[in-house]
């Protein structure tokens, strides 16, 4: 079923069966007002804009991909616009929380419509959502309706500017809070990066790895169940390297071993380990090295 797209927050407001918002292009939706709606079109949908939503006891469950989730108590989710949110659709829902909606014109010509892709936490899946204390969702609780009742208010020359540093403190608990989240995992963080680990060494140890293509970070996450973005931060956390650079360091210490222990040229080398043209896998080396992979190999003669 091709997805159901919401364009607007207007829209949004009249799905949801709630008064026309006061701001077009940015409101916080009360959980506990909207009206239970068992539309199938409202299933699978698309918003055509970001997503900060905080829910508690949601009697229901979320699909972000291929698998269902349950909400509890207190967690955060975040979307970027477009991407697709797949929701089992009840008519007898238990809502609570808040819901901020932010089109990216209200944050257009602003530091945070550059800074904002910079959250990776929009392109997480929801398995992979902000877990929050008591305090911090009391923290966020408050902070979010703050942005309410500002954005409800007659709009005069100071109300963009308060608004756009509203949701940028906001955007920032919600990373230390994040930040937090990987700290206290600490131990899954290890066995994270142990699984990942495991991945990397099944594909260079591979006979016939110069048959394949050197494997993504999208695709790695993929078999480890996780989103590229929580991969990359959970690894960062851990090690201070992204799923990226551990890809690159394996792939340099696998190189260095042929280099030094194998008659194969530089050229068979880099078709062993993925590369389609040898100048991609010369050009990485000295960046990462800088020496190319025949001043290394000069060594051991």
């Amino acid at each position: 079923m091709k997805p159901y797209a919401i364009q607007s927050i207007r829209v949004l407001h009249e799905l949801l069966e709630l008064p026309k918002p006061k701001h077009p292009l940015i409101s916080v939706i009360d959980y506990s007002k909207i009206k239970c709606f068992d539309d199938q079109k409202l299933e699978s949908v698309t918003y055509g804009f970001y997503c900060i939503s905080l829910k508690k006891n949601f009697n229901g469950r979320m699909r972000y991909g291929q698998q269902h989730y349950d909400y509890d108590d207190g967690i955060m989710s975040f979307f970027a616009p477009n991407q697709v949110v797949i929701t089992e659709i009840r008519d007898d829902w238990e809502l609570e929380g808040l819901w901020l909606v932010i089109h990216a014109d209200f944050i257009q010509g602003f530091s945070l419509g550059k800074e904002i892709g910079q959250f990776g936490f929009f392109s997480y899946a929801v398995n992979e959502a902000l877990h929050l204390s008591e305090e911090e969702e009391q923290m966020i609780t408050v902070l979010m309706n703050d942005i309410a009742k500002e954005s409800e208010k007659t709009t005069d020359t100071f109300s963009h500017d308060i608004l756009i540093k509203q949701v940028e403190l906001l955007l920032s608990y919600c990373n230390r809070f994040y930040h937090r989240q990987f700290l206290t995992r600490k131990q899954a963080g290890n066995k994270l990066l142990t699984s990942f680990e495991q991945l990397l060494d099944e594909y260079f140890n591979h006979d016939g790895a110069q048959a394949q293509r050197l494997p993504s970070v999208a695709q790695l996450a993929n078999k480890l169940h996780l989103s590229s973005n929580y991969l990359s931060d959970m690894l960062r956390s851990t090690t201070g390297h992204s799923a990226q650079q551990h890809i690159q360091l394996k792939l340099i210490s696998k190189a260095k071993t042929l280099l030094s222990s194998t008659d194969l040229s530089i050229s068979e080398i880099a078709y062993k380990l993925g590369f389609d043209y040898p100048q991609s896998f010369s050009k990485l080396f000295k960046n990462k090295t800088h020496i190319t992979p025949r001043q290394f190999r000069a060594r051991f003669n």
